[in-house]
């Protein structure tokens, strides 16, 4: 659809659109509450927005449209960046020094490897070439960095040689980043390969640590990760839509959220 098109919806429909587009996910009774309108009325916004192939409607809400490809890096490195930053500050603070832990790829776990500089004696293994150069003048602190095939596009490092090579520790802490959560605790990325080195991180860490700013929950991807069992923390700027609290609450994994101190 054209800017044109776009700039001709009602003044309702437009912020519901640029929520989506902000947050991934917007919740129906949310929207409810924040426009002051009835269900009813919500429900009819989401669907003309859907009928013009603007957003995807799901259980409770609506949120973007398509499940195929990742957002360009530098994009990513930009979107959302003072929400990684906060969540960043929250982890490290759970991060004694000495410890020994996995930093995967993305950009929220680059945005803790910069709040870990300066730290003393730790032991950290990653597939990211942007983490790795971040930490290596730390003082006092080692790092490994995985072989593999390395994507031109973000220095993320993949591929059955990196997943191996994961396999060969046991560490403390295992930090991994994701693209998407559904409603119902399921964890979604783009990259299958990415996925079995994120898979090979959860598996030889003795705690998971899931760091997801706020638009990850209700953003689609097409390759299945894990779920909520596989996480001991997660780590978020802002309390999650509603609709994904029931997940959470059944869950074993606990909830932190920056905005909570």
């Amino acid at each position: 659809m054209s800017d044109t098109d776009v700039s001709n919806l009602p003044d309702r429909q437009k912020q519901i659109l640029e929520l989506i587009r902000s947050h991934g996910y917007v919740a129906t009774e949310q929207l409810v509450k924040q426009f002051g309108v009835t269900p009813q009325t919500i429900r009819r916004d989401i669907n003309t927005l859907c009928e013009l192939e603007l957003i995807e409607r799901f259980h409770g809400g609506a949120g973007r449209i398509g499940n195929a490809y990742n957002q360009p890096y530098q994009d990513r490195l930009q979107e959302g960046m003072d929400a990684k930053r906060k969540i960043g500050r929250m982890v490290v603070d759970r991060i004694p020094d000495g410890a020994s832990l996995f930093l995967n790829i993305g950009t929220t776990t680059e945005a803790l490897a910069a709040e870990l500089v300066g730290r003393k004696d730790l032991r950290i293994v990653t597939n990211n070439i942007n983490i790795a150069n971040m930490m290596r003048e730390t003082d006092g602190s080692d790092v490994m960095i995985a072989g593999g095939f390395v994507r031109q596009s973000d220095g993320g490092i993949v591929g059955e040689a990196t997943t191996e090579f994961l396999k060969q520790f046991r560490l403390d802490i295992g930090v991994i980043g994701i693209s998407g959560i559904d409603e119902d605790g399921t964890l979604l990325d783009f990259d299958y390969q990415e996925v079995r080195s994120a898979q090979a991180i959860i598996q030889n860490s003795r705690t998971v640590f899931l760091v997801a700013d706020h638009a990850k929950f209700g953003r689609r991807a097409m390759i299945r990760l894990g779920d909520y069992g596989d996480i001991d923390h997660l780590f978020t700027d802002v309390p999650p839509p509603q609709a994904f609290m029931d997940a959470i609450r059944d869950s074993d994994m606990e909830l932190h959220v920056a905005d909570d101190g």
